[in-house]
């Protein structure tokens, strides 16, 4: 099993920044690639950016590319979503997610999310 946790959400003006952590634990030696999704009120789930476990290959939602960088703490087994210039439109519950050697290509895990809020 491999366990999720989310932090640093919040509320943040438009122009703001903000850095969400991930802190996996358990099987992580089985973790491939790190995923951050969001899902707004009544909107469906969307992917915004990932990161391979190793921390080489990274991939972000052309929504956010420019703005956000994702990137890992090998020691602290850890990945990061730094979020720059937000706007109200990034507001939304952001979860990361992982896929490990056991599930098929499916991000089989989840974290419990954390909130972000713009305001304009």
């Amino acid at each position: 099993q491999v366990q999720l946790v989310e932090s640093g959400g919040g509320l943040v003006q438009a122009g703001g920044s903000l850095r969400l952590s991930c802190v996996a634990s358990g099987r992580t030696w089985s973790i491939l690639v790190v995923g951050w999704f969001r899902q707004a009120p009544g909107k469906e789930r969307e992917f915004v950016s990932r990161i391979s476990w190793t921390g080489i290959t990274t991939y972000h939602a052309d929504s956010v590319k420019g703005r956000f960088t994702i990137s890992r703490d090998n020691a602290k087994n850890t990945v990061y979503l730094q979020m720059n210039s937000l706007k109200p439109e990034d507001t939304a519950l952001y979860y990361c997610a992982a896929i490990s050697d056991s599930s098929a290509g499916e991000y089989h895990y989840w974290g419990q999310g954390t909130q972000v809020t713009v305001s304009s």
